[in-house]
């Protein structure tokens, strides 16, 4: 695999994961996004977590509604508290939209990147993940491992635990587990896909 077709598919996977942490729709949400997720598990060595998220999905009357009731819990809207609530600020600053925000922003402007005025914060995960599968794509990883490393693992890292402990459905837990080893992994040494 050349270096070139390596970056568009390590791109490809940042806006999937970024994709999978959305608010959940039925227009994507569907049978082909189910399928690229659990081929992703295999990759990952997470078969059995793969048929937890399926069994789970063909319990539910309506997987989709399930889904989308628990990231409002997890991420916008729980009671007492939001669970995890998807901003690098508010665990790097104890506040949302706090400096590390602007720190986020920055980068993206000295990368040429700019954010349209009606996206959310500069450092929601879907944004930061994205902002990842960009600098891939065009293979700054210089910034790509600078990023992460500066910016993305210093929060990630404890936004994930609590994810993970604190999900009622499998589907979440096992994205931010992903997300976790594969920028772990980026940050490190560079991602290897497996060929098998």
């Amino acid at each position: 695999m050349s270096e070139s077709t390596t970056s568009q598919d390590i791109a490809s996977l940042y806006r999937f994961l970024a994709q999978c942490m959305q608010y959940p729709d039925k227009e994507w949400m569907n049978e082909e996004f189910f399928q690229v997720l659990y081929n992703l598990l295999g990759t990952f060595s997470a078969i059995t977590e793969g048929k937890e998220i399926k069994a789970a999905l063909e319990q539910s009357p309506d997987y989709i509604e399930d889904l989308q009731i628990e990231y409002t819990r997890l991420f916008i809207n729980g009671v007492p508290h939001v669970v995890a609530p998807p901003y690098a600020s508010v665990y790097m600053d104890q506040s949302i939209q706090g400096a590390f925000a602007l720190k986020t922003l920055n980068f993206y402007r000295e990368k040429g990147f700019t954010m349209e005025g009606t996206a959310d914060l500069p450092d929601h995960l879907v944004h930061e993940l994205e902002f990842l599968s960009l600098l891939t794509e065009e293979e700054d990883l210089v910034g790509e491992e600078e990023f992460l490393s500066k910016l993305f693992r210093p929060w990630y890292k404890q936004f994930c635990p609590r994810v993970a402990k604190e999900t009622r459905h499998p589907y979440y837990r096992m994205v931010v587990t992903i997300i976790d080893s594969f920028t772990k992994e980026e940050e490190e040494d560079g991602f290897q896909l497996n060929e098998a």
